[in-house]
C-alpha cells in the first residue's frame, strides 16, 4: 500500500473538493438502496432486569461479541492532542460494562424512582438512538456519518479524525472517543483530530442479512424487539396504553428510531440518571446519558442551521481527501460498501 502524505491528502481534497462537496450533502442513493425496510427498536422497561445474576447484562455481552474486533488498537504512546494538554484513552479500561466507552457501546443504567407514592426501580439499556434527523450526521466537518436507509445511523471508523463534533450536538452524548487510533495518525497527529469517535451501528450489517441485532437476539426476558420502525412504534404505543405507562424516542430530538415505554414518567427517569451521574469520580466526561424529554434536534435551531451551511463545503473536501486516501490503499472510492461515508439528508 502506498503511504498516503500530509501533501497528497490536502492536495488531492482541494483539487476535488466540488465533487467532495457533491459526496458528501447527496449521497449516492443507488449504491445505498436499502436491502430492508427502516429499522427501529423496542425495549419494554417493565420486562428488563438489567440481568441481575450475571457479570453485566445480556445485552451489553452479546454486543462487546458481535463488535469486539472493531474495537479500537493503540500502537505505541498516545501523544495529546492539539490544544489540549490532555486525551480520552480508554485502553486500560476495556472492561468497563457500566458506561459508553469506545469498547462498550450499550449498557444498562438502573435507578429508583418514586411515582403514585411507591418506589418503582427501572433498567434502561442505552446506546445510540439512531434519530430521523440526526445532527451528528448533518454537522460532521468530516463527512464520515450517514443515516442509512435501513435505518441505523453509522460512523466510519476507518475515516473518522474524532473531533467530536457528533457528540457535542447529540442531545445525549453518546459517542466515546479513544486517541491514539485512526487516519488522523497518518496526516497531522499534532493538528488535526483526536483519534476515532466509537457508539452503537444498530448492528447495520446484521440488520441488513435480515438478522435481528445482536442484543436483542441475547436478551433473556424478551424485553427488547426489532423490525420495521413504524411497526415498532406501534407496539411501543399499544404497550403504554395497556400499562398506562410513558414512550419516549417518538419526538425526542426530531424523532428516533429506538423506543422506550416505561411504567414511570420519564422526567422522573432523567433526573434520577443525572443524580446518578452527579456521584460519578468526573461527573463531568460524558459516558452517562440522561433521557431529556424536552430533547430538540440541534439542525432546527439558526446556530445548526448556520453550521450546516458552513460544514458542507468543509466535508465536501475532506470527503474527496478521504476517497484518495481509499484509493491509495486499494480500495473502493465510491463508498458503495460502507455506509458511513458521506452524509445524507443533510
Amino acid at each position: 500500500m502506498k503511504k498516503l502524505t500530509r501533501r497528497d491528502f490536502f492536495k488531492r481534497s482541494v483539487a476535488a473538493g466540488v465533487a467532495g462537496g457533491l459526496v458528501s450533502t447527496g449521497l449516492n442513493q443507488s449504491a445505498l438502496a436499502a436491502t430492508v425496510p427502516s429499522q427501529g427498536t423496542f425495549y419494554d422497561l417493565t420486562k428488563c432486569d438489567g440481568c441481575p445474576g450475571l457479570p453485566a447484562p445480556a445485552c451489553v455481552r452479546a454486543c462487546r461479541e458481535e463488535n469486539r474486533a472493531r474495537f479500537p488498537q493503540p500502537a505505541g504512546p498516545i501523544e495529546p492532542y492539539w490544544p489540549k494538554p490532555t486525551k480520552e484513552d480508554w485502553s486500560d479500561k476495556k472492561d468497563l460494562t457500566n458506561r459508553l466507552t469506545p469498547y462498550n457501546w450499550t449498557f444498562v443504567q438502573k435507578v429508583t424512582v418514586e411515582h403514585q407514592g411507591r418506589p418503582v426501580t427501572v433498567a434502561v439499556p442505552r446506546r445510540c438512538m439512531h434519530c430521523d434527523h440526526p445532527p451528528c450526521a448533518g454537522l460532521c466537518p468530516f463527512g464520515v456519518i450517514n443515516k442509512t436507509p435501513e435505518g441505523p445511523v453509522v460512523t466510519n471508523q476507518e475515516l473518522c479524525f474524532g473531533g467530536a463534533k457528533c457528540r457535542d450536538v447529540c442531545p445525549w452524548g453518546i459517542p466515546a472517543r479513544q486517541a491514539g487510533v485512526g487516519i488522523y495518525l497518518q496526516i497531522a497527529p499534532k493538528y488535526l483530530g483526536a483519534g476515532v469517535m466509537y457508539k452503537c451501528d444498530g448492528c447495520y450489517r446484521r440488520i441488513s442479512a435480515g438478522k435481528q441485532p445482536a442484543c436483542v437476539a441475547a436478551c433473556p426476558q424478551g424485553a427488547v424487539y426489532s423490525g420495521e420502525k413504524q411497526a415498532m412504534l406501534a407496539q411501543a404505543k399499544a404497550r403504554a396504553r395497556e400499562i398506562g405507562g410513558f414512550i419516549y424516542g417518538e419526538k425526542e430530538n426530531g424523532g428516533t428510531a429506538v423506543f422506550y415505554v416505561s411504567p414511570v414518567p420519564f422526567e422522573k427517569i432523567d433526573q434520577a440518571l443525572l443524580a446518578q451521574k452527579a456521584q460519578q469520580p468526573n461527573p463531568g466526561s460524558p459516558g452517562f446519558p440522561g433521557m431529556p424529554v424536552t430533547a430538540e434536534n440541534y439542525l432546527d435551531s439558526p446556530n445548526g442551521l448556520a453550521g450546516g451551511f458552513l460544514v458542507a463545503p468543509v466535508a465536501g473536501v475532506f470527503a474527496a481527501g478521504l476517497a484518495a486516501y481509499k484509493t491509495l490503499k486499494g480500495g473502493a472510492a465510491d463508498g458503495g460498501k460502507d455506509p458511513g461515508r458521506g452524509k445524507q439528508g443533510t
